[in-house]
């Protein structure tokens, strides 16, 4: 019975992924397990000169109150060189910045890393005029997950 609901389950996360990158999610699969990926994404940001402000383990959450959870990791990083611009522009952006990565297991095994979209992010605040930054987080953000993902 365990099987057939966590193969449900996989299923749905299957379906819902197209879904959630609509709503603004970028989520690649990564050639490596949680903690390597966040290492490497972590390592990849530092070398570029981003700050690494905080790396969250969901699952070790989970784990002091008792709940089990596949490996989650979160993490939070920018750039005041990026940022800034942005939120010159329109200061709710601060909601969404510093910037966010999420990397977890899913049921079926695969690891999967997902941040922001930024063209969403501009949308989600309203932001017309920052075009360029937009486009460079885009670029910076697509090259360095991608290091972080792939052999």
């Amino acid at each position: 019975m365990r099987q057939i609901v966590l193969s449900a389950i996989a299923v749905v996360l299957i379906a819902v992924t197209p879904a959630l990158a609509a709503e603004g999610l970028i989520t690649k699969q990564s050639d490596f397990g949680v903690v390597q990926t966040a290492n490497r994404l972590e390592a990849a940001l530092r070398t570029k000169g981003v700050t690494v402000f905080a790396r969250i383990d969901h699952s070790a959450g989970a784990a002091k109150i008792g709940q089990p959870m596949p490996p989650t990791q979160l993490l939070v990083f920018g750039s005041p060189a990026m940022g800034t611009p942005l939120m010159q522009s329109r200061r709710t952006i601060g909601i969404d910045l510093p910037l966010k990565a999420l990397v977890w297991r899913t049921p079926d095994g695969r690891v999967m890393l997902a941040y922001n979209r930024p063209a969403y992010l501009a949308k989600r605040h309203g932001i017309t005029d920052r075009d360029p930054v937009f486009a460079k987080m885009a670029q910076v953000l697509d090259a360095l997950t991608d290091a972080a993902t792939k052999r």
